[in-house]
């Protein structure tokens, strides 16, 4: 058996995954930056590195993984590192192993039941879903005393997985049992990778004639960006604005999608005098009775005058025996000081609306911008997609609630703010009764 030589020099971006021993590492985001070569490489020296090391290599169909891996690494490693064609495995002489497996439908993860790997890689990340990477975490497990399991992952924005990774790597927002030091990311981009850009400068000329929302996935690697958008136009950097004083004249109003088990989402709005829409506050919660959710309501609007209050529908729904009903929702926060206004609820029309409002109106300005502490809104209106059967509409898949939200607001048909008149003093008429002969003896 010959031995083995590794060619290949590694950018800096690379080098930085290579030495994260983070549980969860993920290393992406534009594309041409060089993700798979890292990711077979990372692989390839922890199996040389630490005898007996066992490792699972992914993609999420066998066509990606022949062509992405199998075919590089039997070129790679051929002659020193003996490869089992049943299996899919690399055998390597220190007793360590690569598998390649690939899981092309939900259940197929489940061939892994039961089997445990000190090191799991998921190349093209997004590809798979939030399941089975939870479930494929289950199997990252080891008893070594010299190694800590580990998860590594590429990825770029778009695909089913997209909202999962970007909530952990982007938007670094965890749930019970997840640690922020456990998960690490590290950004590529094309012009990271010297190799690609020498060899063929002509790629990123390919990727800067993109339409815009292509470009700024695949370019600049932009996470707020994914393949079948339904708002491609919105952009952080021109409708997500920090927080600044509002007039106390300017209109202001409130919009509310309800939820008790699904969210519910309640948006603060306020109208100025050229009719720019600001969303400046937020309420997101779950679980939570309707009661407690119209007097946090009253609290976080003290001091302030609210002209009305739209709501879903589902409000209004009855329930209980003909004749015996209970008290619907609006009912409810109609006694705790909250009356609500039933809102316009034509779904395209208004999706159409809010997409008029996000564009760029006469003054260079958008029609809507957000403060940036309504972190929900931010974060899931980019992640609304269009409906496969209806693509005039938002698939019923996504998490729409705070943008139901705001669809209600755009088709509330609020006014512009006018600015209250200033009166100064009358000015002197000499024929004008005076205040003493208007009352008579009663001003003495």
């Amino acid at each position: 058996m010959k031995q083995l030589r590794l060619t290949g020099t590694p950018n800096e971006k690379q080098r930085a995954f290579f030495l994260s021993t983070a549980p969860h590492t993920a290393y992406g985001g534009a594309r041409g930056g060089g993700k798979s070569w890292a990711m077979r490489r990372k692989l390839v020296l922890l199996a040389l590195r630490y005898p007996g090391l066992q490792e699972l290599l992914l993609r999420r169909t066998l066509p990606e993984l022949q062509e992405n891996h199998v075919r590089p690494l039997l070129q790679e490693l051929s002659g020193a590192v003996k490869y089992n064609q049943t299996q899919r495995s690399f055998l390597f002489p220190n007793g360590s192993r690569i598998k390649l497996g690939y899981c092309d439908q939900e259940k197929d993860v489940y061939q892994y039941q039961g089997q445990e790997y000190d090191v799991i890689g998921m190349e093209e990340a997004t590809h798979f879903t939030e399941s089975q990477m939870t479930f494929l975490t289950t199997c990252n497990r080891s008893v070594r005393t010299d190694f800590s399991p580990r998860m590594y992952y590429t990825c770029n924005p778009g695909g089913p997985g997209h909202e999962w990774v970007k909530r952990l790597f982007i938007d670094r927002r965890y749930g019970p049992g997840e640690r922020p030091e456990d998960y690490a990311f590290i950004p590529a981009r094309l012009t990271d990778n010297h190799v690609l850009m020498a060899r063929d400068p002509g790629y990123l000329k390919k990727l800067q004639r993109l339409p815009e929302h292509l470009r700024r996935a695949y370019l600049d690697g932009d996470w707020n960006v994914l393949s079948g958008q339904y708002f491609p136009e919105f952009s952080p950097r021109i409708h997500v604005v920090e927080p600044f004083s509002l007039p106390n004249w300017w209109r202001r109003f409130r919009a509310m999608d309800w939820g008790y088990k699904d969210p519910c989402c309640v948006l603060w709005v306020a109208v100025d005098p050229e009719g720019q829409l600001i969303v400046y506050r937020e309420l997101y919660v779950t679980e939570t009775l309707s009661s407690r959710v119209a007097q946090k309501v009253r609290e976080l609007s003290l001091g302030e005058r609210i002209a009305y209050t739209v709501a879903s529908p589902d409000a209004w729904q009855q329930r209980g025996l003909p004749g015996a009903e209970g008290d619907c929702i609006a009912d409810v926060f109609q006694k705790n000081g909250v009356p609500l206004l039933p809102a316009d609820n034509r779904r395209i029309h208004g999706w159409q609306r809010l997409r008029e409002a996000l564009a760029l109106q006469h003054d260079g300005r958008p029609g809507l911008v957000i403060f940036s502490p309504c972190t929900e809104l931010i974060r899931t209106l980019p992640l609304l997609t269009y409906d496969e059967h209806d693509h005039e509409d938002v698939s019923d898949r996504c998490e729409d609630h705070a943008p139901e939200a705001l669809r209600y607001a755009v088709m509330s048909r609020h006014p512009k703010a006018t600015a209250p008149e200033t009166r100064g003093p009358a000015a002197y008429d000499p024929f004008a009764p005076s205040r003493a002969q208007s009352e008579g003896f009663r001003s003495l």
